[in-house]
């Protein structure tokens, strides 16, 4: 994990750290939006771009000034978090398969799941359980019939084949599985990371650290396995640094404080 994460060098700027994109959030859920955001820059990358509806990009640049609004190159893009496939426009359909059929590598969760079967950028889709079954359907695929982790990873595997992208299977052990190799268990982490928004922020881990690799070089299937990897388990401490500062047992602990505690669990790797 540390190899996928690292320092600025004295030459870097803000492009050669990777830029994200991130296309999420809505009127209904525009907090899905400030959450990646704010993950992503927590977690080192050069530049974040936002492009969405108007309550949500008010919010996002109330929060992180940082954020450039609007279409321009990046290198990831992570796209469906806080929105709902029932609800959106045409045009934000077209915007988005347009994306999907590009080469730039694209982290897709929630509402734009139903987009990913015939996708050609690099995949790497991030859907729990609920959602995992309905992708499957999708892609011809039976439901997954049980909830131990070899079945899930099993169920993983094949979708993933079929797919042909790397699916991140979220859950209390969270499963990553390429076309190809053997599928990846990262956790359990803390159980205080399961509340509202914290999918929302992994979307945002994730943005960043594929973006931060594509600007060193093409990511491959195996790259989007083991990124994805690193931004479980980074997303997994961050939350047990969050919750560990109230007490032996940790305390509750919501969205933002794991974003808040990203930089110092980068910075632990780093040493």
């Amino acid at each position: 994990m540390s190899g996928l994460i690292s320092a600025p060098r004295a030459g870097d700027d803000k492009y050669s750290r990777g830029v994200v994109g991130l296309r999420t959030g809505s009127d209904a859920y525009p907090g899905a939006a400030v959450l990646g955001v704010e993950a992503a820059w927590r977690t080192g990358v050069g530049m974040v771009r936002y492009v969405g509806p108007g309550r949500p990009s008010g919010l996002v640049l109330q929060r992180r000034p940082e954020t450039v609004l609007g279409e321009g190159r990046v290198q990831a893009w992570v796209i469906g978090s806080g929105t709902d496939a029932a609800d959106r426009p045409a045009a934000e359909t077209a915007a988005l398969r347009g994306i999907l059929s590009g080469s730039v590598p694209v982290v897709v969760d929630a509402g734009a799941l139903d987009l990913a079967p015939g996708a050609t950028a690099p995949l790497l889709v991030t859907p729990h359980a609920r959602e995992h079954d309905a992708l499957r359907e999708r892609l011809g695929l039976a439901p997954v019939a049980a909830s131990d982790d070899d079945a899930r990873a099993a169920a993983a595997a094949e979708t993933a084949r079929v797919l042909c992208g790397t699916v991140l299977l979220k859950g209390s052990v969270t499963i990553l599985a390429s076309p190809v190799g053997d599928p990846v268990r990262v956790g359990p982490a803390t159980p205080w990371l399961a509340t509202a928004g914290t999918g929302d922020v992994l979307g945002g881990v994730l943005g960043a650290l594929v973006a931060g690799a594509a600007a060193a070089g093409p990511v491959a299937a195996a790259d989007l396995r083991d990124l994805g990897a690193a931004g479980a388990r980074l997303h997994g401490r961050a939350a047990q640094l969050a919750a560990e500062v109230l007490g032996p047992r940790g305390g509750p602990i919501t969205a933002l404080d794991v974003a808040a505690a990203l930089p110092r669990a980068v910075a632990e790797l780093l040493e």
